[in-house]
């Protein structure tokens, strides 16, 4: 009986750890999406590539270690998505909406940002007018992103 109670035990704070486990998020006009990070160059290569649905309140963010000009394309990419290019204070310098899927390689268009931008957030297409978005809109990093590169 008292292994049973120490499992048990065990267990619970075991999943009360997992409860309390920070998964990566950021919150923009008051709406918190779950998100993916690309903070390498491989994996802000590969992106959203692939992919055949992104689940609603869900995202990608690219970290890039300085602001700078960027540009994304949607090359192999299957998804309509809003592209957001945030600069190092997190203010929306940029918004690229309802970019369509492109499956022509590389000749896909690039949907570069009017401004320099250290953050990029792709969102399923529709968002950021469902969210009303204007640039100077602010993104909040939850708190496992704010040692990102």
């Amino acid at each position: 009986m008292q292994i049973a109670r120490t499992l048990v035990a065990f267990l619970a704070l075991a999943l009360s750890g997992c409860a309390n486990a920070d998964p990566h998020w950021v919150e923009l006009a008051g709406q918190r999406y779950t998100v993916e990070v690309a903070d390498d160059e491989a994996e802000r290569a590969r992106g959203l590539m692939f992919r055949d649905s992104l689940a609603d309140g869900h995202g990608m963010l690219f970290i890039h270690e300085q602001t700078g000009p960027l540009a994304y394309w949607m090359k192999n990419t299957r998804i309509p998505l809003d592209i957001l290019y945030f600069d190092e204070s997190l203010a929306l310098v940029s918004q690229q909406r309802d970019v369509p899927p492109c499956s022509g390689g590389n000749a896909c268009p690039a949907y570069p940002s009017r401004a320099p931008a250290r953050y990029v957030l792709e969102l399923n297409a529709g968002e950021a007018a469902r969210l009303g978005l204007q640039d100077g809109a602010r993104l909040q990093l939850s708190p496992s992103l704010n040692n990102a590169p």
